[in-house]
């Protein structure tokens, strides 16, 4: 047996610790909470993000269809009574933690892509400024 990998050669271990607080949680009647840091690759309600994090609650009261492969967390979540469609890469994942105690895992965060804001709709045009009343014609 070869024991000279480097840990860049290893792979991720954490959706595997972010399933099994999820699980924790869920045994010991807590409420799952994740922290993310908030990308573009993020999909994500932006009008909770404060400081490009947002916390989700991930319980299963709170969440339908829940999926948590290795690569991206998915699931639908209501907001203001809204459902929404949430994707989360593992690599955005800061925090798995209970809402009651604070127990749970932090996490390094890859960086990526800075968080791209959305650009506010363009204004409409001014009236042209002819400085007399609006000339109407009747077409017969």
């Amino acid at each position: 047996m070869d024991f000279s990998s480097t840990p860049a050669d290893l792979p991720s271990t954490k959706p595997y610790l972010v399933r099994a607080i999820w699980e924790w949680c869920n045994d010991h009647g807590y409420t799952p909470y994740m922290a993310v840091a908030v990308d573009a690759s993020c999909r994500v309600p932006m009008e909770f993000v404060k400081d490009g994090q947002i916390v989700l609650n991930i319980g299963p009261e709170a969440t339908h269809k829940l999926q948590m492969p290795n690569d991206v967390i998915t699931f639908q979540a209501r907001f203001g009574g809204v459902a929404r469609d949430l994707s989360v890469p593992i690599a955005r994942v800061i925090a798995v933690y209970a809402r009651e105690n604070g127990a749970g895992m932090s996490f390094e965060v890859e960086v990526s892509a800075p968080v791209v804001e959305p650009e506010p709709p363009e204004s409409p045009p001014e009236p042209p400024s002819g400085g007399g009343r609006a000339h109407l014609q009747r077409i017969k």
